[in-house]
């Protein structure tokens, strides 16, 4: 596949979805975050309610990149943003083992919407209580056949492997 490609960023609340975007957009990522108002307030002071919008050119082709809001009541955006999408990734927070179900949970959802190439997305690994990727997959109830890669949404060059891992498995499936 050539020219432009829609990639849809999900994960669970605080797994590093606006980051990620953030990191490795040639644009200024349109978001709408907003100041939190719930008892997540003590893990961070704003939350994604509608997108987080990013454009980069990687290997000449465009990506255009969908963050989803993490927290389920704004899960009504899910399916507006996994229209005509071209793949996606399940972002996970490696040091939180609670939110690994959450995850399982979103490739089934978003398989649903469209049956796309997807990657499951262990970031924070850099953090000391990051978890193995064999247990990240087995808590978080996926097949063998999905691919667990590590990542650093921080990191530009984490960010990219991640985005071409992704791009060579859609251009298999077409």
């Amino acid at each position: 596949m050539s020219g432009a490609y829609k990639i849809v960023v999900t994960g669970p609340f605080n797994s590093g979805k606006t980051a990620f975007v953030k990191t490795i957009s040639d644009i200024d990522v349109v978001t709408t975050e907003r100041r939190l108002t719930s008892a997540e307030r003590g893990v961070k002071a704003l939350t994604t309610v509608a997108m987080d919008y990013g454009r980069v050119v990687l290997d000449g082709k465009t990506l255009h990149l969908y963050g989803t809001p993490g927290q389920a009541r704004f899960d009504f955006m899910w399916e507006i943003l996994a229209r005509e999408m071209h793949g996606f990734i399940v972002l996970i927070d490696s040091t939180d083992p609670a939110s690994f179900p959450a995850a399982g949970e979103l490739i089934s959802i978003f398989s649903a919407f469209q049956s796309v190439p997807y990657l499951l997305v262990a970031n924070k690994t850099d953090l000391r209580d990051t978890l193995p990727l064999a247990q990240i997959r087995r808590d978080a109830y996926i097949s063998q056949a999905t691919t667990v890669l590590p990542c650093i949404a921080t990191q530009k060059a984490s960010v990219r492997q991640v985005l071409r891992h992704l791009v060579a498995l859609i251009d298999r499936a077409q």
